[in-house]
């Protein structure tokens, strides 16, 4: 039975993701910033949940201690900010610290009992704005913090402990709070390719970016 932490695991995407992979058996963990939502997500799913404030980096090593060993990391936490880059720069700042700085960290503190198992996945949530073969689209900073977390994700594997993996996805336009109510797609249907990523795919892919289980270009 792995053990998944989900961040960003109390809504939209990441409590599908939960959902799913309490579904599949495994023993989930969600990492969220707000303790009153993040304890009542917990108790509709029927899964364990941690403090974890991406902004906050005192709150991350903490996190992951109690959490204990964590097989499958999926970092889903994100936010969207419109503002200009260049008069809130502040917007861009948050940005890479939610999305990148954030993912990394809790990648680090994960990775010593992932090498003790010799086998661990991690997935990263990004988006196609964040993609330099679609033109790094979307406002704000928004999409230059998944550029940075796509070259994360394709640099990494060369350093990471032999059996770990990690990939990028996107889940596409999806209908949750940051998507908008226009968006087509269902939380469940954004969740997929992430738990295929942390459960069916290959143990040897790595390095990569999927959209709809298809290898898509960076």
């Amino acid at each position: 039975m792995p053990r998944a932490l989900v961040t960003g695991g109390n809504r939209g995407i990441g409590y599908a993701m939960a959902q799913d992979l309490l579904a599949r058996g495994c023993d989930v963990v969600i990492g969220v910033r707000d303790a009153q939502a993040g304890a009542a997500a917990a108790a509709a799913l029927g899964c364990d949940w941690v403090h974890l404030d991406l902004e906050d980096t005192s709150t991350f090593a903490p996190a992951i201690e109690a959490a204990g060993g964590i097989d499958i990391l999926i970092n889903n936490a994100g936010i969207l900010i419109e503002d200009s880059m260049v008069t809130h720069p502040k917007g861009l700042r948050r940005s890479m610290q939610v999305m990148f700085h954030a993912p990394f960290e809790l990648i680090l503190l994960c990775l010593p009992h992932m090498a003790q198992t010799g086998q661990g996945r991690i997935i990263n949530v990004s988006s196609g704005w964040g993609a330099f073969d679609e033109g790094l689209e979307g406002p704000g900073g928004y999409g230059v913090a998944k550029a940075a977390l796509n070259a994360l994700s394709h640099a990494l594997p060369r350093d990471l402990p032999k059996g770990v993996s990690i990939n990028a996805m996107c889940p596409g336009w999806v209908h949750t709070r940051m998507g908008g109510q226009a968006a087509p797609r269902t939380p469940e249907e954004g969740a997929d390719t992430a738990i295929w990523l942390a459960l069916d795919a290959p143990a040897n892919v790595t390095g990569k970016f999927f959209r709809d289980r298809q290898e898509k270009a960076w």
